[in-house]
């Protein structure tokens, strides 16, 4: 993996996480706090520790990716890994938005539906380029679709 790589790959997953965290900042807001929530949502202290990794997880894999597909002259398949990367990273940050920020329950599920779908493909192609990076990934998709069925679930329990 090449430092500039991972540099590249850190610095988007540390936008994203800025991005998302502005919004989140609603989290402990009076809307939040009386929204009806399922038993097995997790604590508060559990989301930062979890997406601290796991943004750790996909700037290290995603760089060990694209430096695959460079060093093997695909550069089809790194452009459309980029994309895909890209893409996912956008979804990302977007999910704290239309939750927190702007309360809107039904698109924040589709939302979250849509990243836990775009995950699934990132690790897929992650997977194609280093297996062992595509494994150290998978973490993140178990993650957006346990998120999709608790959103899905508050937003039910709200309606």
């Amino acid at each position: 993996m090449k430092l500039s790589t991972v540099l590249a790959t850190a610095a988007a997953t540390t936008t994203t996480a800025i991005v998302g965290s502005i919004a989140s900042r609603d989290s402990d807001s009076r809307w939040f706090r009386k929204l009806r929530k399922p038993g097995f949502q997790p604590p508060a202290e559990v989301f930062p520790i979890v997406w601290t990794a796991l943004y750790a997880d996909i700037a290290v894999t995603s760089a060990v990716a694209i430096d695959e597909y460079t060093g093997a002259a695909d550069y089809e398949g790194r452009r459309k890994y980029i994309t895909a990367l890209a893409t996912n990273l956008v979804l990302n940050a977007s999910w704290s938005w239309v939750f927190f920020k702007w309360h809107r329950l039904m698109p924040s599920t589709l939302v979250a539906a849509a990243l836990a779908v775009s995950t699934a493909d990132l690790t897929r192609r992650t997977a194609e380029a280093s297996p062992a990076a595509g494994a150290a990934l998978a973490p993140y998709s178990a993650w957006t679709a346990f998120a999709t069925v608790l959103t899905g679930r508050i937003t039910k329990l709200n309606r």
